[in-house]
């Protein structure tokens, strides 16, 4: 019972037998080294319990200063843990059966969902290359997947990307093609780092399965705000935060099928469409469109749905300027037929 340490041990350590009867320098005896007795065990009480309380200040504040670390050291959105998961696939991007398979065939239908979209919005067409004179920022643009199709419809594309190795693996890609050379240009960036050389630069901003990346959504959104011009076009495509999402995206898609390499994501980064809609208009965004998206694994394909349970695919334009004529005002059904109509077809 005693066998622990602190005052127990000095118990065990120390028995007073009671006195006898009328034995008064016995019984002074005994009270004396009970007393002693006492105040051992209390000193020691209050030591531990010093240490203790110590001990747990000392955390707290460690605590503490660990949180605030991490609030005044994240002004970032880019997350290196997110970084070192896609350095490993830096040379894999154009391996259309490898591990970026999904996002090959996803070109099938967030190509036409951009080209559809802005073209509705536009009166100016240019045919062959119907997105002329539109200047993109494809924000972590990976091997350039996305950047070039917008580039082959005529658009000058940006492409940004914290990671050298996809920048290089971009690059190499894009010089095969003498046409996309001279369309797209590749830049090793963050978000936030281009913003200061780029107020209000371009006309439409492309953050496909991006999102779900970043360490700080509020600042990412704020700093595409920053970069694009009023009335412009911000296109987002991610994944929404359900258990059917959890099922499907990570146990099944990373784990069983391998369609998508193990670790990509992670649940808990998800973001429901509702938070990204509402985060989107207290920065000065109107949302448009917001699509659900299904991915088939033994088709290999994408294809539009009302369900945004998984995946979906937003379009939000940025406010005007006061008095500036938008030609943002198309109803959001006629956009949903368009999309539905080009879901299937190849760029």
């Amino acid at each position: 019972m005693w066998s622990g340490g602190g005052p127990a041990r000095a118990l065990t350590r120390t028995v007073w037998r009671r006195p006898a009867a009328g034995d008064s320098h016995a019984d002074l005896s005994f009270q004396a080294g009970m007393r002693g007795t006492l105040q051992d065990c209390n000193w020691k009480t209050q030591l531990k319990a010093s240490s203790t309380l110590a001990g747990l200040l000392f955390k707290m504040k460690s605590s503490m200063l660990t949180v605030k670390t991490r609030f005044s050291t994240s002004r970032s959105s880019v997350d290196p843990k997110e970084m070192k998961k896609f350095q490993f696939l830096a040379q894999k991007w154009w391996d259309e059966e490898g591990e970026y398979l999904a996002l090959h065939s996803m070109n099938d239908i967030r190509v036409p969902f951009i080209r559809d979209t802005l073209l509705n919005m536009s009166n100016n067409y240019h045919l062959g290359s119907p997105l002329s004179g539109v200047k993109i920022l494809d924000v972590g643009c990976g091997g350039g997947l996305l950047s070039e199709p917008l580039g082959r419809l005529g658009a000058s594309v940006t492409g940004i990307d914290p990671l050298e190795d996809n920048i290089r693996t971009a690059d190499q890609h894009k010089s095969f093609d003498p046409v996309l050379a001279q369309r797209i240009q590749y830049k090793s960036s963050s978000l936030e780092e281009i913003v200061e050389e780029s107020m209000e630069t371009f006309d439409v901003i492309v953050a496909s399965e991006v999102v779900e990346h970043v360490a700080d959504l509020e600042m990412f959104i704020k700093c595409c705000s920053q970069v694009l011009k009023p009335g412009g076009s911000l296109f987002i495509t991610t994944v929404n935060r359900t258990q059917l999402s959890y099922v499907l995206g990570i146990v099944v898609a990373e784990k069983i099928l391998g369609v998508v390499p193990e670790g990509t994501h992670e649940w808990e980064k998800f973001v429901p469409p509702e938070d990204l809609e509402r985060l989107l208009e207290s920065n000065g965004f109107s949302v448009k469109t917001v699509n659900g998206m299904l991915y088939n694994p033994l088709w290999g394909s994408w294809s539009w749905t009302e369900s945004t349970s998984i995946n979906y695919a937003m379009h939000a334009v940025k406010s005007g300027a006061q008095g500036q004529s938008s030609p943002t005002d198309a109803p959001s059904e006629m956009e949903s037929k368009q999309h539905s109509d080009t879901a299937g077809t190849a760029v």
